[in-house]
């Protein structure tokens, strides 16, 4: 979990700590963080409780139409955490959740608002809480070149990376396309990269990570890996993540892009969702009886998650490169199934450890989510969809336990594997046609 603040505490820690700057933070509609900085020395008790007015929801897209536009930044004191390349003026920042003015209460299109409804959502099907774990995947590149401004000339994009096999520096240890999972120093050339990543997102944002590596694509791809954490929390994290991995990738010399293809022929970067429900103290989702330990209600989530998995493309999906990912051959799903352990399914119940001293392990890994995406639309629209398979007892049908790679398509028909949509225009029809399942959220 993460370090939880009180008002109180947070400006203790800024008069102690000699904050100059508070970053006020929060994410729009695509995604992106959008920031706005106050001095330290103006910032109030009551700008705290009541919200900044500085926040012109115009000017982000989606959120408000220019002639009614005011809105307020109202701080979380939980995320209060020091920026640590920021060494000059010293600088904290605070995620916000965004308000209308006049007393008029949340913007309904604050994705961090969406989430939190979501949370709300849950506690009335009968659940306390969920658990989200997103497996957020990166390249770093050396440099990356582009000149896309002059199409009479022609359009092109560059990528530097002493890993690629195309480098010709003649100093490293290049890796093939698709043979970056797991290799040791001096060919991965980021160990010391991730460790600092780690190490700010544990002491600086109190975000635990029990995992850091090199991932499957040449060219600087890794994954650290982020502690479990309740759904807004999770969410916040995420942001966090994407955030810290591009400033100290800066600090190096080097780009971070959570882009989900950018190198044609090897691995895309995913954000696997691992998700479950609790009752208290106890997973939902475990069931000891059970030939792969999942309960029913397990299944059923399971079941909405299939039921409605091309309509969540659009909100998991949401680049037109998102679906240069989604193809077989690269790991990445494109099959509508479920299995346990067989990663060519688009839901895989992970099968590691077994018994119940593991129950806390038991979950769902959604993994056609990929990190262009907003995390906190993700986790609420999975959200939906799953309690949608658990209020109507969607059956997810037979695991399949084969590659689905190597089926021939008149093999997926037989078996009813669908296919999830090959472009964004696809996507968002399908949810066009099958988004009344959001509606609760």
């Amino acid at each position: 979990m993460q370090i939880g603040y009180s008002p109180d505490e947070v400006f203790s820690r800024i008069q102690h700590e000699g904050i100059q700057f508070i970053d006020l933070q929060f994410t729009g509609l695509t995604g992106h963080f959008h920031h706005t900085t106050i001095s330290a020395n103006t910032f109030t008790p009551e700008q705290m409780r009541d919200g900044l007015p500085k926040l012109d929801g115009s000017s982000i897209v989606g959120f408000t139409s220019i002639d009614d536009s005011d809105l307020l930044l109202k701080p979380d004191p939980n995320t209060f955490a020091i920026i640590p390349w920021m060494t000059e003026n010293k600088t904290a920042r605070l995620l916000c959740d965004v308000y209308w003015g006049e007393n008029r209460g949340r913007l309904s299109r604050d994705p961090r608002g969406i989430a939190q409804n979501a949370e709300k959502y849950i506690k009335t099907q009968g659940f306390d809480f969920s658990t989200w774990g997103p497996e957020v995947e990166f390249f770093v590149f050396d440099k990356v070149h582009w000149d896309v401004l002059t199409p009479y000339k022609g359009q092109s994009y560059s990528i530097e990376s002493k890993e690629a096999p195309w480098s010709n520096d003649g100093d490293g240890y290049p890796m093939g396309l698709q043979e970056g999972y797991y290799p040791t120093t001096p060919s991965d050339t980021l160990t010391p990269y991730r460790n600092e990543c780690v190490n700010i997102l544990s002491k600086n944002f109190g975000i635990l990570c029990d995992n850091h590596h090199h991932e499957v694509a040449t060219a600087g791809q890794c994954e650290i890996d982020i502690m479990y954490d309740h759904m807004t929390n999770a969410a916040d994290a995420a942001q966090s993540y994407k955030y810290v991995i591009k400033n100290v990738a800066q600090k190096y010399g080097k780009v971070a892009t959570c882009m989900p293809k950018p190198i044609a022929m090897d691995a895309g970067s995913g954000m696997h969702v691992n998700v479950s429900l609790w009752k208290g103290k106890e997973n939902a989702f475990y069931d000891p009886d059970d030939e792969i330990e999942l309960s029913q209600a397990g299944r059923y989530f399971c079941g909405g998650i299939i039921n409605h998995a091309k309509a969540l493309s659009a909100i998991c999906n949401p680049t037109t490169n998102s679906y240069h990912r989604l193809v077989p051959g690269y790991e990445a799903p494109a099959y509508i199934a479920w299995s346990a352990g067989n990663r060519s399914a688009i839901v895989r119940v992970p099968k590691h450890l077994k018994g119940k001293q593991y129950s806390k392990l038991k979950r769902l890994e959604f993994r056609a989510p990929d990190p262009s995406s907003n995390p906190y639309l993700v986790f609420a629209a999975v959200t939906a969809a799953g309690m949608d398979g658990i209020k109507k007892k969607m059956d997810p049908g037979d695991q399949v336990r084969d590659d689905i790679f190597k089926m021939t398509k008149s093999d997926r028909t037989k078996r009813g594997i669908g296919v999830l949509p090959k472009s964004l225009g696809e996507a968002l029809d399908e949810l066009e046609s099958d988004r009344k399942f959001l509606n609760p959220i």
